[in-house]
């Protein structure tokens, strides 16, 4: 197995990150039917994260296994990574990318019931900023900043 490498996100990565963050999403919440939600992330990838956020692809023998989208403003939309790498270097060097990228600062919003997520933002560097609710879900999400 080769090492993981990040790079820029290209245009022929679309399918498989949007296969990604099917997979890995109904991972962490399998209650939820996120097949039933692909055309609706598949029109937001397009419109709303690929022309406004920088993206980098963390790759493993030139398999897709995680992306970080990090915009102008350094809001943190997505990080994602195969459940299959969970655990494993991808995460952290995917956000050490978007603080190479936003150095003013990240802000990003995690699922309140997503401890796992919040334990890793916490130990890379990021403070609690207050309660919030996902406008598209409802579910209520922390804010969360670096640098803490």
């Amino acid at each position: 197995m080769s090492a993981l490498r990040l790079r820029p996100y290209r245009d022929e990565d679309e399918a498989a990150s949007i296969d990604l963050w099917h997979r890995t999403w109904q991972q962490a919440y399998p209650q939820i039917d996120f097949a039933a939600r692909l055309d609706w992330w598949r029109e937001r990838w397009r419109k709303d994260l690929v022309p406004k956020a920088s993206i980098v692809v963390a790759e493993q023998d030139g398999v897709l296994t995680g992306f970080v989208t990090i915009d102008g403003d350094g809001y943190l939309d997505q990080l994602v990574v195969d459940p299959d790498h969970w655990g494993s270097d991808a995460a952290r060097l995917l956000v050490d990318e978007a603080k190479r990228l936003s150095p003013s600062g990240i802000t990003l919003l995690v699922n309140k019931d997503n401890s796992r997520a919040i334990r890793f933002y916490e130990r890379n560097g990021f403070s609690h900023a207050g309660d919030d609710v996902n406008p598209t879900s409802g579910r209520p999400v922390l804010k969360m900043v670096w640098p803490a």
